[in-house]
């Protein structure tokens, strides 16, 4: 069996046809989701984007114990004379690639996400081979022109010095659309598999920044969604409350841009799953598509993933709400009849999954489960709960628990004293929220009986109290299970 996983950047899950989306073209991914095992109650384990990867390629809940951060060294060379490396929890990471090639794999990583490569992130590690199409957000490739323009008042986007201006030297001197990174990332995956398509056997892993921000698909993607828009282009928006910082004709064309970059990573991840068609690949080829989270799109009335203050140094997460937390997920499989699964799963389920298919070893240091059960026989019985969080020492952390019919936001009990300075959201450091912005956070926690409410609009937990200490008892019981260190793990206690 070959493997492809396919990632694409915070795409939200109900922003797709194959799930009830009607007013975004998805063509290319509703096709194929009606050749998979389709999942509709796949969760974020580990948030935002970097521990999302880390989630998937170890099989562990990496937020229990490591944050936004490189992965881990390792070396053939005796423990003697390489120590481990000392953060907690690291030195047991071993990546699919390095288990896939034991038993004779060939491996190779095509990616335009700069943030799992670019400054010593070293995600690469394990693959045969890697590539990384260069120019997405804050990769630091281009050097001119010096001043490129902005297509709104530059005090509406983020990161003008350190992303905006990077990027947009990145994409200066586009001409086609074959020149945007979705097409540029899948195109190479296409040749990749025209050249190893007849390997004994593969794994693949493909990873498109978009539809994350900047949003600057070509404009008759963006003319199919708001035509005649004359207004300023927030294309990179700030992190925020959309109240007092976007008008509704500008927020409505943010949702414009953002439905275009979709459509634009549709029209190209087409062309690799045609390709994977093409070579004869059904047949001896699990593919796997996902996201990694959502994006809020003035829903709970932010725009984002997480809230920045005063020039990007201050930051804080707030929940993850459906729209974040909920993601696509959908596996094709070689004679696996395609169908809808209820069966709730999560990134760190991928890793099992692939060593226990490819009838690898176990290495004994993942924290997921085989969704092998689900994929063939049919089971929805895979877990009865899911966790979602980031680093889960942030101050505040707001830790999602799903377990029918209840979605619980739940936060630390005690908070911890270590100011943490973390490069989540970006990859460049900042202070988790300063004490006058604290006020600005949600931090209590709150419960949605999903059944009735699966907007989350309504806040019940003050009538419903021993489902919120049962759900509690889950969460701790869950970070219990993996291993996480005790005094974290107190913090979060009733």
């Amino acid at each position: 069996m070959n493997f492809i996983v396919i990632v694409s950047d915070s795409l939200r899950r109900d922003h797709l046809g194959c799930y009830g989306n009607d007013w975004i073209s998805t063509p290319n991914i509703d096709a194929f989701a009606k050749q998979c095992v389709v999942f509709d109650r796949a969760y974020v384990a580990s948030f935002p984007t970097v521990p999302h990867r880390r989630d998937f390629l170890t099989g562990r809940f990496t937020a229990t114990y490591v944050g936004w951060s490189p992965l881990g060294q390792r070396s053939t060379i005796t423990a003697e004379h390489i120590p481990a490396d000392p953060r907690p929890g690291v030195a047991d990471e071993i990546v699919i690639p390095e288990i896939l090639s034991e038993a004779g794999y060939v491996s190779m990583m095509i990616v335009d996400n700069p943030h799992i490569l670019e400054n010593g992130y070293h995600f690469d590690r394990g693959f045969d081979g890697f590539e990384w199409i260069r120019g997405q957000e804050s990769d630091r490739w281009r050097t001119s022109p010096r001043e490129p323009k902005y297509h709104c008042d530059p005090a509406k986007i983020r990161r003008r010095d350190r992303i905006q201006q990077r990027h947009r030297r990145s994409v200066a001197n586009r001409r086609y659309e074959t020149d945007t990174f979705p097409a540029r990332t899948m195109n190479r995956a296409t040749q990749w598999l025209e050249d190893n398509y007849r390997q004994d056997k593969f794994f693949l892993y493909v990873d498109t920044f978009d539809p994350h921000e900047p949003w600057d698909a070509p404009q008759w993607y963006v003319d199919m969604y708001n035509p005649g828009y004359t207004g300023d282009v927030v294309d990179y928006p700030q992190l925020a409350y959309v109240d007092g910082y976007l008008t509704d004709e500008e927020l409505a064309h943010c949702r414009a841009l953002y439905a275009a970059e979709i459509t634009l990573v549709d029209r190209w991840v087409g062309t690799l799953f045609q390709k994977i068609e093409d070579l004869g690949l059904l047949e001896n080829t699990m593919v796997i598509f996902m996201s990694d989270h959502g994006h809020l799109q003035g829903e709970h009335g932010i725009i984002g993933k997480a809230l920045l203050w005063e020039q990007d140094e201050y930051f804080s997460y707030f929940p993850l709400y459906e729209d974040v937390n909920h993601i696509p997920f959908m596996v094709r499989y070689p004679g696996v009849e395609p169908r809808r699964s209820q069966a709730m799963i999560q990134p760190t389920d991928i890793c099992p999954t692939v060593v226990d298919i490819a009838k690898c070893a176990d290495p004994g240091t993942m924290h997921g489960k085989s969704m092998s059960d689900v994929l063939l026989h049919g089971r929805d019985d895979h877990r009865a709960y899911t966790v979602s969080t980031p680093y889960i020492k942030s101050d505040p952390c707001p830790a999602t628990i799903v377990k029918d019919p209840w979605a619980a936001i739940l936060f630390p009990r005690r908070r911890t004293e270590e100011r943490l300075v973390d490069p989540a959201v970006d990859g460049f450091d900042k202070l988790q929220v300063k004490s006058e912005f604290a006020d600005q956070v949600q931090s209590e926690d709150l419960l949605f009986d999903m059944s009735k409410d699966p907007k989350q609009e309504h806040d019940v937990k003050d009538q419903h109290p021993k489902v919120m200490e049962e759900l509690r008892a889950d969460l701790v019981r869950r970070f219990e299970e993996v291993g996480t260190a005790k005094e974290i793990v107190d913090l979060w206690r009733p």
